[in-house]
């Protein structure tokens, strides 16, 4: 990808093509680097405290090739999840097309909440990291959906790599409803809330790369 016009380059830590679509869409050249994480919940590990840990682990994992390759640098990490409608469960990637299934039927016709966990490290090859680490919530709220469409969209593909078995973008987008709160969040990463965070905590000036 482009090099960065910002004083230092900007990592993200995912391989998710929704997030490097979102960075994107604001012109922020990045470099993408593939995180190593367990995203499996710790015993009763809470869903706000899994995507802040998830997050953070993902932008530490490629902490020290980041340096290697590109000396002082910029990390993102995220991780996103879905919390059942009666917020008892994380609902993760459907492991198969039975399991997506069983989250669509859950989700249906119901308002649940979908968390995204955001680490932003600012590593450096002197001084002491520093880092921002949030978690932006948004309600989303499916419309009714019956057996047969459940079956034909799981059957697309396009819900088993997404958390809750369904994608905000693409097909996905005829299943909801409503959201309330940050669009971007239920994609994979809140950006308005991101560049907020970088302008008062790191004093990167919003769109400074875009000039």
């Amino acid at each position: 990808m482009a090099a960065s016009a910002l004083k230092i380059p900007v990592i993200l830590a995912s391989t998710s093509p929704r997030r490097i679509y979102l960075m994107s869409q604001i012109h922020l050249p990045i470099e993408v680097l593939t995180p190593q994480s367990d995203e499996k919940p710790l015993k009763g590990e809470k869903p706000n405290p899994l995507v802040s840990r998830l997050s953070t682990e993902k932008a530490q994992s490629v902490k020290e090739v980041a340096l290697q390759r590109f000396g002082n640098c910029l990390i993102i990490g995220a991780d996103t999840i879905v919390v059942s409608p009666n917020q008892q469960k994380i609902l993760g990637k459907p492991k198969d097309r039975d399991e997506a299934i069983k989250m669509l039927k859950m989700l249906a016709g119901k308002t649940h909440v979908v968390l995204t966990g955001y680490c932003a490290l600012m590593a450096t090859l002197k001084k002491p990291d520093r880092k921002i680490v949030r978690v932006v919530q948004s309600k989303v709220k499916l419309r009714p959906l019956t057996r047969t469409l459940i079956e034909k969209y799981v059957d697309s593909g396009e819900p088993m790599d997404k958390a809750g078995a369904y994608a905000a973008q693409g097909l996905g987008m005829a299943l909801i409803e409503r959201i309330e709160g940050s669009y971007a969040n239920v994609v994979g990463l809140p950006i308005a809330q991101v560049l907020m965070d970088l302008e008062k905590t790191f004093k990167i000036s919003l769109f400074s790369w875009t000039k």
